[in-house]
Order: C-alpha cells, then structure tokens, then sequence
C-alpha cells in the first residue's frame, strides 16, 4: 500500500512538471516579455514554433533565387524574416518548450559576447549535435571551457600554423594537379566543369586529417568519413521535435545513430591508444606525441597538472569538434568564394595579380599570405554575405538585464548573422552588394558600427580556430589562382540553404579552366 501511495505520488509530481514546462512556463515566459514589448508568433504545446518554422523553410527551398541576389535571407531564415516584420526587430519564439528571442543588434550581440560573467552560456545542445560535433571547447562552460580552451590554445600558435600551412598547400597541390590532368586530357580549351562544394569538402577534409593526425592522416580520414554519414543522419532529424529522454529509446533513427556514433568513438579510440603506445614505445620523451594537434591532445590526457588534463571521453569530442567546425565550414567558405569571384571577374583578376605578384608562381607560405590585403578584404565580404555560420546561440543562466529588457533564466538568444550582416542601418544602401573594399581599413571600420561583423564572433570566445580557417583559405586560393580560372556554370541555381550551415542547395557547378602559363 505504502509503495502504490509513493507511487502515485511520483506520478502526480512528474505530470505537474510537464505541465509546469508545456504550459505554465510558457504562459508565464509570454506574459512576462509581453509587459516588456516583446511579441512573437503563437506558442503550439510542445512544438512551440516549430511547425511555422518548417513550413516557411519548406516554401523557401521550393525558390531560386537570381544568380546576382545576395539577399538570402529570406530564402534561408525566412521565418525570422516574417516574425521580424511582424513583431519587431527582438521577439520570442519557441524551439519546442524552449523559449528564445532573436536580435540582430551589435549593440546587444556586443553586450552578449563581451560578457565575463557567465550570464550568457553555451546551451546545451541535445544529444544530436553532440554526437557528430562533440562536447568540445566550442559547447563547453565555466572551468571546464577554461581548462579545454588553455590546452588547445598553444595548437594554434605562428610556429604550429607554419608547420600546418606546409601540409595544406600539399593537400591544395594534389587537388590542383588532379584538376591539372583532368583539364589537359579534356579538350582543346582545357576547360573542365567542377562542382565546387564537393570539390572543397573533399579538400578540406584531406587538410584537417593531416592537420589533425599527421602520420595517422589515412586513419583519421576513415573516422572522419563515418563522422560525416553521422552528420548526414543527424541533420536530416534535427528540425523534427525533441521529446526529452526520446534519445534512449531503441526507435530504428535511435538504433542507426548509436551504431554509427559507435563507429566514430571506437574509431578515435583506437587512434588515440596507438598514439599512446607509439609514445611508450619511444620512451615516453618530450614531444613523442606528435607535432599535430591529436598529439597536443594525447599529451594532455598524460599530464599530472589537473587544469590541463584530459579524459580519453575529452580527447574524443574535441576531435569531433575540430573536424567538423575546421572542415564544414573552411569548405563552405571557400566555394562561396568561388561563386563571388567567378561573378566578379574584376576581382578574380585583382587577386591573380597580387598573388602572383607577393607570392610569385611558387607554393605560398605563411610568410607571405599577410602581404595578400585584397584577397582578405574579398574573404571578408565573403563571410559578411555568406558566413558558414547563419547565427550564433547563448542562453541565459539566470536573470539577465540585456539592452531594456529583463530577460529570465534558461532562455536562448539567436543572433541573426545574415540580417545582421546585411543591415542598411550599419552597412549603408549597399549592403548586398559585393564590395570588398568596404573592408579596407579593417573590420571595426567598415560598418557603422564597429561591431556590425561578427563571422568569428568577438569577446572572450572569439572563434579559436580562426587564424587556422584564414590562413587555409588564403593558401588554398593563391594557389587556385595561380592556376586556373573560374566562371560559374550555365547549369548553376542560386539557392543559398540553410543545413546547419550555409550550403549550395543544388552545388557550385564551375568551369575552371587551365592558365596559358600552365
């Protein structure tokens, strides 16, 4: 009897929190933003604002867009677009039972980023995310973001990107020699179609294993394929709604994530054991590890000092995060690039002439890429128009005052890169125009506002691979452009597209073609 009455009372409990997360708290969320202005489109128990999201995005993937328009984003945030219009410039909306409010304010997004208190924290993403990006320095909070990002710092020094600048311009020189032959037994104009997207994930992947696992680059590549069906699998799923405590049950989705995230960590496992017994094999000297940032890691997990320690689970996500966040996005950037200097052919011409200009028609090397000024106002405008990134997301970890409003604990705040990024307010009439030169007096001076450009974000979680991501580019197009020139293809459709980052819905098809002094 006694048991059946806590029984009931367990029950009871666990119903009234349901209710208090999908209805009471919602309810109360509303009427405490209404008081403050802050509107938004209607709360749908559980699904929150998720049906209204997924429609508006299925409509706008139906669209193409003229291949000059670099107003995207109602084609890949059109929801925010409509909300926007509809309620302001800050509004709530709901992922699921999860509130947020949306701004594209550098006024704000500075006050978010600047913050040292921990008031605006990485969320916790659900298990998804985690599975293929990891629980890496990126998502990480509080010590243990300390602690990840100290041991991963020294990775990314002038002396390491030296060392790593020569394994990716090997890297770029295989794809280049590739294209080289392909173009030579082609035809008479020794041009060949390349669809750029899947040309430069393939690249970028070559370049993060050598980065990342050096002389185990074959091994690593094999991980990084498995993590990439994971990817595939995860995204497909992540616009449905996620019912907490749904990841454990064996459904067939559950089942074929388990196996392939199986796949990755029992990968990376042994990866890192066979570092370890190299190492041990070696003595167990100074720097047996590797020069390479999988080495940096290893020996952290060796260390006795407890700050700069890692656990073998620790190892395995921030290796899953520097793939994805090192290779999704390096790949995107580039073949949006591309696609930009293959419309401006002006430009194309410009960063020929500098490169050959700083760099000669030898391999260029980290000494030199600093010289390429033009090249890196062109990447710049590039991630202005279209960053990898289409947002950046905090949430709240207690009651905060942001700007005029009081926001609650336990609330998510998006800030709109692409609206931001494209604000006539900030960036002028010309705001979707591509204009590289807007960029020549650096970053804080081409807007308004000096915080209006935020594709690495700013403050003490500034992107840490970001000097990584800038030189690779830079290597990779010098050396395109010593080369081969580029013109999109007839075939091409622009359909910028929101998958988690900014993908060529229908690829980057390109006809590259080889130089005469090639």
């Amino acid at each position: 009897m006694l048991v059946a009455g806590l029984a009931v009372q367990v029950l009871i409990a666990k119903i009234l929190r349901l209710c208090w997360i999908v209805l009471w708290r919602p309810y109360a969320m509303i009427k405490s933003f209404e008081k403050q202005g802050i509107r938004g489109p209607s709360y749908s128990i559980l699904h929150g604002t998720l049906p209204e999201m997924k429609s508006l995005l299925k409509a706008a993937n139906e669209t193409v867009l003229d291949t000059t328009c670099n107003d995207i984003a109602p084609r890949v945030q059109p929801h925010y677009c409509r909300w926007s219009a509809e309620y302001g410039e800050v509004f709530l909306f709901w992922r699921g039972v999860q509130p947020a409010i949306r701004i594209a304010d550098p006024k704000l997004a500075k006050q978010i980023l600047s913050d040292k208190s921990g008031a605006y924290a990485q969320p916790q993403f659900d298990h998804r995310l985690l599975s293929f990006a990891g629980n890496g320095v990126g998502q990480l909070n509080g010590p243990d973001w300390v602690r990840h990002r100290s041991i991963l710092t020294p990775a990314f020094t002038k002396d390491k990107l030296k060392l790593m600048a020569k394994r990716m311009a090997a890297c770029t020189m295989d794809m280049a020699d590739d294209w080289k032959r392909r173009a030579r037994t082609a035809d008479h104009h020794q041009c060949i179609t390349i669809e750029m997207s899947e040309e430069f994930k393939k690249l970028t992947c070559d370049i993060i294993t050598h980065t990342a696992f050096g002389s185990n680059h074959v091994e690593g590549g094999e991980v990084f394929k498995a993590q990439d069906e994971l990817i595939h699998h995860c995204i497909a799923t992540m616009a449905d709604l996620y019912i907490p405590g749904s990841r454990f049950l064996p459904t067939p989705s559950n089942r074929q994530m388990w196996k392939m995230e199986n796949k990755v960590n029992s990968s990376l496992r042994r990866l890192i054991q066979g570092r370890l017994e190299s190492a041990q094999a070696k003595g167990d000297s100074d720097g047996c590890y590797g020069d390479d940032v999988l080495g940096l890691l290893v020996e952290a997990s060796k260390t006795t000092n407890k700050s700069l320690k890692l656990t073998m689970g620790e190892i395995i996500d921030e290796c899953k995060q520097f793939f994805f966040s090192g290779h999704e996005t390096t790949a995107k950037l580039l073949t949006w690039t591309i696609f930009l200097l293959s419309l401006h052919q002006e430009w194309q011409e410009r960063l020929r002439e500098e490169v050959l200009t700083e760099c000669g028609t030898g391999t260029p090397d980290a000494d030199m890429v600093p010289k390429l000024k033009l090249m890196n106002m062109v990447i710049l405008e590039t991630l202005r128009l279209y960053c990898p990134v289409l947002e950046t997301l905090k949430e709240t970890s207690k009651a905060t005052n942001l700007g005029d409003f009081l926001i609650p604990k336990g609330v998510f705040i998006t800030i709109q890169l692409v609206q931001l990024h494209r604000s006539r307010e900030y960036w002028g009439e010309d705001a979707n125009d591509f204009n590289p030169l807007r960029f020549r007096n650096g970053v804080s001076q081409a807007a308004k506002h000096p915080n209006a450009f935020l594709s690495f974000g700013m403050g003490p979680r500034t992107c840490l691979g970001q000097n990584f991501a800038m030189l690779e580019v830079k290597l990779v197009l010098s050396l395109l452009l010593q080369r081969f020139s580029f013109l999109l293809s007839p075939e091409y459709k622009h359909a910028p597209a929101n998958y988690l980052t900014m993908e060529p819905q229908y690829g980057v098809p390109t006809a590259v073609k080889l130089l005469p002094s090639e």
